[in-house]
């Protein structure tokens, strides 16, 4: 449905996403004249040095704070509104998977290590379910294509997101900005900098996010879930005692009391057959409950039961920065990291308790990252060295109640079950890099990481303390099982009992690379990546020791052409690459058959490939006018024989499969027009749309999963005033209230999907001192 122009004006004017700080800029600013005729550089750090992005010899997506604000980018996921080749999905049991040209780790475990990794101000971030609070007040943000283990570690097989925060500023400076519309919504931004002394800068700023429910339950149709509320805060201050000295600290933490997401219901598959033994009282309802329309709103769930998460993350980055020299540095970087979650899922679709979670898990890391850099031989060589440390805890609880046909043993049944299971991870790497220009146009780059880890891992199936699941499991063993203990039998004595496991391993990533500045405004590189990515371990319902067994490291290695061209007086940018990944035991979340049924599990998919090629277009060919066009094939694949079991219990070879949550086409755009309307009053009107191709969401080839390309529409309309320091605006998202899916999963009993968003539309009014 089309939002109308009367929608737009109806909707009351509660204000805006984050009014935004103007940073002093890392590096010299354009020339006047650049400024009002030419696209105005963006500095970023993907080598941990500043430079100007365009100098930089590898692909990289990088967009400024104010470009994330008008495009509507509020979580990581909607950076897929401005990065060909960044696809989102979420995992089973709620975790957040992000997907770079087609790699990614697909785990249900909260320490999964992700294959895109993210950092703030260099600092990591290290699971994905911790990033939620990096997108409000930034300067800037750098997506980094391909392997980036030299330099960001080992877990960087797809790429890095790095996330810069505005700086305290040299003189006061404050900004807030409000937004209301539709489902409720009412979120704030807002932010306070300045000096403190001489030698002291501070800068406090927040987000509050605030929506009502937008989910109507098919079955209760008074019944709504799907309210938003988030809270996240951010600290910095930075000390500069001389000009050869600064510090910084940055603090931050969110509070996320968000409804999860119900499922919708598509048909009834039981795992186990009641023809083999499968019985639940469920089965009349389950098989007769109706397919969700194409609506994104409906969806079913438990009634009388709060969704409501308790999702808490705190962190603190303390930096040193020293001058030993004109031309020597010295950084260091120490993290502390904090996450507890309590996250409630339903995800089969239903009002029936067929399968009912609850998420529990808490997460600890600190870190240590020491480098030197320098330069010499007036500057033709550029050097770096360096180490780290990193320490992870977690505990992972997964607490299922359930009425499913694999939920029990002959008359033994039971209803509640808990996968538990904790890691205590130390990673070391030492680091360097080597830039020489071998002429003025010509450099050759090196850069390579040695990693040692070792992860200790214990866990297993444990009954609640009720008695029933250990009584089942007392008859399937033939051996006694206390209640409250462990049921997981281990394959090596026969005994059910806690599983423990170790997982040492150690690798060498380097990137080689050349590029060449034939001309001013021309570079061409090329680059040869080897990356690693750590084994992983999974928290799945184990009923059997081998379930638990680790998936291996995977290793990818990636060759890269590309170019970056600027053009007609720096009114053109153009930017293209090529790509070929050989992908070797890509670890995924797959199917392990078992006596009890289909059983989830990390798998290892021994040999992959991935082609494809990227081009992004920035065109300004007057100031009133920017266009930004971007592209992205993916072309992956398996190449190896592998037999893994589908979704729904079927064991077939996935050789010549398409790697899931992989689009074989992508599309980004935004194109603005702005236009004054008085002496100190600038309007603007912006369109961006965004395609996706077809995907799957699992191995197997069947349609089921299939997830089916969609065109999304989004488009703005506002004025500002007084050089931008004030700003109104009015906004829709999916204006054309597109019906697409985010992912496709069986769990259990039930075939189940879960939708985007439908239209939102709103006004913002914001304000910056």
């Amino acid at each position: 449905m089309m939002i109308r122009s009367t929608i737009f004006a109806s909707t009351a004017l509660a204000i805006a996403q984050a009014a935004y700080a103007q940073t002093p800029p890392l590096e010299a600013e354009p020339t006047a004249a650049e400024a009002k005729t030419g696209i105005p550089d963006i500095v970023v750090t993907a080598r941990k040095q500043s430079e100007r992005v365009n100098d930089v010899p590898m692909s990289i997506t990088a967009a400024t704070g104010d470009t994330l604000i008008r495009q509507g980018v509020t979580q990581i996921a909607d950076l897929q509104k401005i990065t060909p080749g960044f696809a989102f999905q979420p995992s089973q049991y709620g975790n957040p998977i992000y997907n770079l040209r087609g790699v990614g780790n697909l785990g249900d475990s909260i320490s999964a290590a992700p294959a895109v990794s993210i950092y703030m101000d260099q600092a990591p971030i290290p699971f994905s379910v911790m990033a939620q609070g990096t997108t409000f007040d930034v300067e800037r943000v750098e997506v980094l294509k391909g392997p980036q283990g030299t330099l960001f570690g080992q877990n960087s097989t797809g790429g890095a997101i790095n996330f810069i925060a505005n700086k305290p500023t040299r003189t006061f400076a404050t900004g807030l900005g409000l937004t209301g519309g539709n489902y409720g919504t009412a979120n704030i931004r807002g932010y306070v900098s300045g000096p403190l002394t001489d030698t002291l800068a501070a800068r406090v700023a927040i987000a509050i996010d605030k929506r009502g429910n937008w989910q109507r339950s098919l079955t209760r149709p008074d019944d709504r879930l799907g309210q938003r509320s988030f809270w996240a805060g951010r600290f910095l201050l930075d000390w500069t005692p001389s000009d050869t000295v600064r510090f910084s600290l940055n603090v931050n933490g969110w509070l996320d009391d968000s409804d999860s997401q119900a499922a919708q219901f598509l048909f009834y598959n039981p795992t186990v057959p009641p023809a083999n033994g499968g019985y639940t009282d469920l089965v009349p309802s389950l098989s007769t409950f109706p397919t969700a329309p194409k609506n994104a709103r409906i969806a079913d769930w438990d009634p009388n039961r709060s969704f409501s998460r308790k999702d808490r993350f705190f962190q603190s980055t303390f930096r040193a920065e020293f001058n030993v020299t004109d031309s020597i540095t010295i950084n260091s970087i120490t993290a502390y990291a904090k996450f507890d979650r309590n996250f409630p899922i339903d995800p089969d679709g239903t009002p029936f308790t067929n399968l009912l979670m609850n998420v529990f898990g808490d997460i600890e890391s600190i870190s240590q990252e020491v480098r030197i850099s320098g330069q010499f031989a007036e500057s033709r060589i550029k050097w770096m060295l360096g180490g780290n440390y990193q320490h992870d805890k977690s505990h992972n609880q997964n607490r299922f109640a359930l009425n499913a046909t694999n939920s029990g043993v002959g008359p033994f049944r039971f209803t509640n079950a808990i996968g538990d299971a904790s890691e205590n991870v130390k990673t070391k790497g030492i680091f360097g890099s080597l830039d020489f220009k071998i002429t003025d146009n010509l450099t050759l780059q090196g850069s390579a990481r040695y990693t040692k880890s070792d992860n200790d891992f214990n866990g297993c199936l444990q009954d609640p303390g009720d008695g029933a699941l250990a009584r089942a499991f007392s008859v399937a063993f033939n051996h006694p099982v206390a209640p409250g203990a462990c049921v997981t039998l281990n394959a090596a004595n026969g005994q059910s009992e806690r599983i423990f496991s170790s997982l040492n391993e150690d690798n060498v990533s380097w990137r080689g690379g050349l590029d060449w500045e034939p001309a001013p405004g021309t570079l061409l590189y090329g680059n040869v990546t080897r990356g690693f990515k750590a084994g992983v371990y999974q928290n799945p319902p184990a009923i059997f020791s081998f379930t638990l067994a680790p998936a291996p490291q995977e290793e990818l290695l990636a060759y890269e052409v590309g170019f970056k061209q600027t053009l007609l007086n720096r009114t053109l940018q153009l930017n293209g690459a090529a790509f070929y990944y050989d992908y070797k035991n890509k670890q995924t979340n797959g199917y392990i058959p078992s006596a009890f049924g289909l059983i989830p599990g990390q798998v290892s998919v021994p040999k992959a490939s991935i082609r494809g090629a990227e081009l992004s277009v920035l065109w300004q060919p007057v100031r009133a006018l920017t266009v930004n066009l971007g592209g992205a094939y993916v072309n992956s694949k398996v190449d190896s024989t592998f037999f893994a079991a589908d979704p729904l219990g079927r064991n077939v070879d996935v050789n010549g499969e398409v790697l899931p949550t992989t689009p074989k086409w992508t599309a980004t755009a935004d194109i603005e027009y702005r236009f004054p309307v008085g002496e100190r009053t600038e309007a603007y009107l912006g369109v961006s749309p965004r395609y996706k191709s077809k995907s799957v969401a699992a191995f197997g080839n069947d349609p089921t999963f299939a997830i089916p390309g969609y065109t999304l529409l989004d488009l703005r309309a506002g004025v500002e005033f007084d050089d931008g320091r004030w700003r109104a605006e009015v906004f829709g998202r999916n204006v054309t209230d597109k019906f697409y899916l985010v992912t496709v999963t069986r769990l259990v009993d039930t075939v189940n999907r879960l939708t985007g968003m439908p239209a939102t539309y709103g006004a913002t009014l914001s304000f910056r001192y």
